[in-house]
């Protein structure tokens, strides 16, 4: 390829470049929230530290999930879906009426909407993941009913 095709592949590329109307945010490490998961929607030790909420341009919110070794979800679904990036340790997750499935680091699970599921850490191992939600009408989750011990330890 020679200069002059290089300055038009350029000049092109510069010219179909939307303005962009708003500018680039950073939200530093350690300036972001973190809570426990409440008892009325996890069992065991969660700790959910937000990432990002979401906004008018993108409706998705982001946030880490660390479940203690036994910890986990109570069973939910999402009314406009969700993925979890599994980061560390050995979780569980598992559809109504599906088998439930170990998940490991690079794990990608997507939960269709309205699909009640549950995830959380198996016995002996943390599990840490991305969670990454989708907002329908406002609401981002449907909480249900705890998943019990003997679902919990079910094979």
């Amino acid at each position: 390829m020679n200069l002059r095709t290089i300055g038009f592949c350029a000049a092109a590329l510069i010219a179909t470049t939307p303005a962009l109307a708003q500018q680039m945010e950073i939200s530093p490490n350690g300036s972001r929230s973190s809570f426990e998961g409440p008892a009325d929607y996890f069992t065991g030790n969660v700790i959910v530290d937000m990432l990002f909420p979401p906004n008018a341009e993108t409706p998705t919110s982001g946030a880490y999930v660390t479940f203690a070794p036994g910890a986990r979800s109570a069973w939910h679904s999402h009314p406009a879906g969700q993925t979890l990036v599994v980061t560390s340790g050995t979780g569980w997750v598992q559809q109504e009426g599906g088998a439930k499935r170990e998940i490991r680091p690079g794990d990608v699970i997507w939960t269709p909407p309205g699909v009640k599921h549950w995830h959380g850490a198996t016995p002996t191992a943390s599990m840490q993941h991305t969670a990454l939600t989708n907002v329908r009408d406002g609401e981002n989750v449907e909480w249900m009913e705890q998943v019990t011990d003997a679902q919990y330890g079910a094979e």
